[in-house]
């Protein structure tokens, strides 16, 4: 598939997710699909375990992408979840095979505080 296509269809799972329609979010997934979540050191295995972490993870979280990058068949993205008043920050891995997403490799980084020791160089966001 195309790199086109296969941005096309990160755009709409975030999309699906947004709506929260995770059914609509597993058709975009490849049969053999994985995902990762290193930091807790826990895989996803198959389109209907990925389905059911997301629609039974507790609230209703809107999705914002920030950036997506396309290069071949894989596709980052870093987007901001929000529910309620919590905000976080995802950054995405994606692979895609035969018009689907294969893998994703997700990491959620932590806010912290900004060193003092360097405050002469820098600016606040």
């Amino acid at each position: 598939m195309s790199e086109q296509h296969n941005r096309q269809v990160v755009e709409a799972l975030w999309r699906a997710f947004d709506a929260f329609e995770f059914d609509a979010a597993g058709d975009l997934l490849h049969d053999a699909f994985i995902c990762e979540w290193p930091q807790s050191g826990e895989r996803i295995r198959g389109r209907d375990n990925f389905v059911a972490v997301n629609t039974y993870y507790p609230g209703r979280w809107r999705v914002s992408v920030q950036k997506l990058v396309a290069s071949g068949n894989d596709v980052v993205t870093e987007c901001l979840l929000r529910c309620d008043d919590q905000t976080v920050t995802a950054v995405s891995f994606f692979t895609l095979h035969e018009g689907h997403i294969i893998r994703l490799r997700e990491y959620f980084p932590d806010p912290m505080e900004a060193q003092p020791w360097r405050a002469q160089w820098v600016e606040r966001l």
